[in-house]
């Protein structure tokens, strides 16, 4: 973070009070302009970094939005899947780029719709969920899966996708494993916080995805020498950029056509840009709406069926079941 002596933040800070006193004045405090169209947006991102180790990742990308949009960008960090999604749904931010889990919790709950799709160096669309266990600690998946308590657990927010659904989903529900029950302690927490307490010794297994693993391995490279993954998951959907439904059409297009057209062509604008993304370690942005989400329903939907036949709820089962067969006959007529 730079930093300002008090000259440069006293000077800073009039400016931002005049500049405030004068979109008053004109009647534009509220981020529209005089004919009511938007003249600023809050793009909201979901980090587990948090902002100190994301915002100068994200900002260069940020500025060149501003640019093509011709509207100021705000940025909004959090690590709370819950919050950032009740903030869209407010109306306080109106593009984020979420993971696949929170995308669907702001489709079906925030009026928000599916515009692009992450796709990382390698040209992959999709990532993993993972366990990670310390370096020389002879945890083995094996011995997780024996459970017994024996062993401290990090999971995800409990609207994670590779966090929480896809372990659940994929490795501890077809065992009839409960980690409540399975292990000593299960503490919630991002990704990186998760790695370090795995690092650390203060946890023994927990959750992470292959996302977290190239970022460690490039920010923290001591910690990632310490970790050591035992399992990972099937292909899960990659982020994806959600606009509201009601943000102005004008300005939703924009927005759009910035993110399937940044860091493409040739010039050495297009190389400056794919050096932005290369920095979040994507490629490019690929077009795509809630239709791309289906598999990450899916999880949804197998998690309420295992919660419901654990509780016996029988309407509850029959629910889940008509929405997993729902979502296995559109996957099965797709190409």
């Amino acid at each position: 973070m730079s930093r300002f002596n008090f000259s440069r933040r006293a000077l800073g800070l009039a400016a931002a009070g005049a500049l405030a006193l004068g979109l008053t004045s004109c009647g534009q405090g509220d981020g529209k302009s005089a004919s009511g169209a938007p003249t600023e947006i809050t793009f909201s991102i979901l980090s587990a970094e948090g902002q100190a180790s994301s915002g100068p990742l994200w900002q260069p990308l940020l500025d060149d939005m501003a640019k093509a949009t011709g509207v100021r960008v705000r940025p909004h960090f959090g690590s709370n899947y819950t919050v950032l999604v009740e903030a869209m749904r407010a109306n306080q931010t109106q593009v984020a780029w979420f993971s696949a889990k929170p995308a669907v919790e702001a489709i079906d709950r925030a009026d928000a719709e599916v515009i692009a799709r992450i796709v990382d160096p390698e040209g992959n669309d999709s990532y993993k969920s993972t366990l990670i266990v310390r370096q020389g600690s002879g945890i083995t998946l094996d011995s997780v899966l024996a459970c017994g308590q024996r062993y401290n657990f990090g999971i995800g927010d409990a609207q994670s996708t590779s966090g929480t659904l896809a372990p659940l989903t994929f490795l501890f529900n077809p065992r009839n494993i409960d980690p409540s029950r399975c292990f000593r302690t299960v503490r919630s927490a991002n990704h990186q916080a998760n790695a370090f307490s795995v690092a650390s010794g203060v946890l023994d297994v927990a959750t992470s995805n292959s996302v977290n693993t190239i970022f460690i391995r490039r920010e923290n490279p001591r910690i990632a020498d310490q970790l050591v993954e035992i399992w990972e998951s099937p292909p899960i959907p990659e982020s994806g950029i959600v606009v509201r439904k009601d943000l102005d059409p004008a300005l939703k297009e924009k927005v759009r056509q910035f993110f399937l057209t940044y860091g493409q062509g040739e010039g050495a604008e297009a190389e400056r840009q794919r050096q932005v993304l290369a920095g979040l370690n994507y490629s490019r942005f690929n077009p795509a709406d809630d239709s791309y989400l289906n598999p990450v329903r899916e999880l949804i939907a197998d998690q309420a069926l295992s919660q419901a036949r654990r509780g016996n709820n029988a309407a509850a089962v029959t629910a889940a079941e008509a929405e997993l067969n729902r979502l296995r006959a559109l996957r099965e007529v797709q190409p």
